[in-house]
């Protein structure tokens, strides 16, 4: 089968060869069909380093796809079903999963780094992407990391659930818990950015900043649901018209870098919260005073996968999608083949592009 791999760390091209297999599978693995799957940022992080994974890799982890074969222990999908991937699946049995939060689970996380999923060239082993490679034309995961899906979802709008939409509107549902008639603003408006300002909007936020240095994507972000948009710079005087210069009620940081946590924080009020939502490098450090942690009253939250349970949300985002309250088709950048994966993430280290999908015949 098809698929693209990344040799080492910084690397210009990802290899795009069709002789991988995949490794066999277990009796509580399912094989997918990849259908569609997302150019994300995250996967950019994979490839320049800021997020280590084993070596080769296939990258991608925000999918959808078609059931092949289930192993003999599963019960939840069968052959046929339509699923999107989980690319944190929950083992339902550790600490973390036992007191409600199955997304900071690290069993199929740490599995991921041993075991290889695929083969190429023979005999040669290659890792997926955070146990996936959705850049692949077939997957195998265990169970809990295919969750069955209406098929009336396309593939491509399931896809984006996988990832982006549920990492967004997640921290403003589930980790946030924006209250009807809040303030909001949202640092970086890419698709993650552009889910959390749909989150807030769901969660009726009267105010919703969106906070971008590329104006081009202001537009857009009205669309979805802010109710402004500046760029950084003018953010002092947004503070100013929006809150009175009070602050925001909630201040999302949708970006990875140390800056934008320090422009999340001065966006909050005194006593609101400040959600971490961008996935950053380990040595990027943020400096906020122990005067201004006790003193300004403020929280800070990390909002890792949306603070969500796939099995539950990724059902919920696909019912408020066919309902018409989440816009996922205008995200969408343009959908691509799989050989065009290398311009994709060339477009993707520019800026411009929101989420590109790949989509497989």
């Amino acid at each position: 089968m098809r698929a693209a791999l990344l040799h080492a760390v910084g690397d210009d091209k990802l290899d795009i060869r069709d002789d991988f297999t995949l490794a066999p599978m277990g009796p509580a693995d399912v094989r997918v069909k990849v259908k569609a799957t997302g150019v994300c940022h995250s996967d950019l992080s994979v490839l320049t380093g800021v997020l280590p994974m084993p070596l080769p890799v296939i990258p991608g982890h925000e999918g959808s796809g078609e059931v092949l074969e289930v192993g003999d222990h599963v019960t939840t999908v069968k052959p046929g079903d339509h699923v999107i991937i989980n690319w944190t699946p929950a083992c339902g049995q550790c600490d973390l999963c036992l007191v409600g939060q199955p997304f900071l689970c690290m069993t199929y996380v740490m599995d991921s780094f041993v075991k290889p999923r695929f083969r190429f060239g023979g005999e040669t082993p290659a890792f997926g992407m955070a146990g996936c490679g959705t850049w692949a034309e077939e997957i195998v995961v265990p169970w809990q990391g295919a969750i069955k899906i209406d098929p009336e979802v396309p593939y491509d709008v399931a896809a984006l659930i996988g990832c982006g939409v549920t990492t967004g509107v997640g921290a403003a549902l589930n980790t946030a818990k924006v209250r009807p008639g809040s303030t909001v603003a949202v640092i970086g408006c890419g698709g993650v950015g552009l889910s959390v300002i749909q989150g807030a909007r769901v969660s009726g936020a009267t105010a919703i900043l969106a906070v971008d240095p590329l104006e081009s994507k202001h537009e857009l972000a009205k669309k979805v649901g802010a109710t402004h948009a500046c760029t950084p710079d003018q953010l002092a005087g947004a503070i100013g018209e929006i809150t009175g210069g009070r602050g925001f009620d909630y201040a999302f940081e949708v970006v990875g870098k140390s800056q934008a946590i320090t422009t999340a924080w001065q966006a909050a009020r005194r006593g609101g919260d400040v959600i971490v939502v961008g996935a950053g490098a380990a040595d990027d450090m943020v400096s906020i005073s122990a005067f201004s942690l006790l003193f300004e009253g403020k929280n800070l939250l990390s909002s890792l996968y949306g603070g969500s349970d796939a099995r539950r949300d990724f059902p919920f985002f696909a019912n408020l999608w066919k309902a018409g309250k989440l816009d996922l088709e205008s995200m969408i950048s343009s959908r691509i083949r799989l050989a065009d994966i290398n311009d994709a993430v060339a477009a993707l280290k520019g800026g411009e592009v929101l989420r590109q999908i790949v989509v497989f015949d």
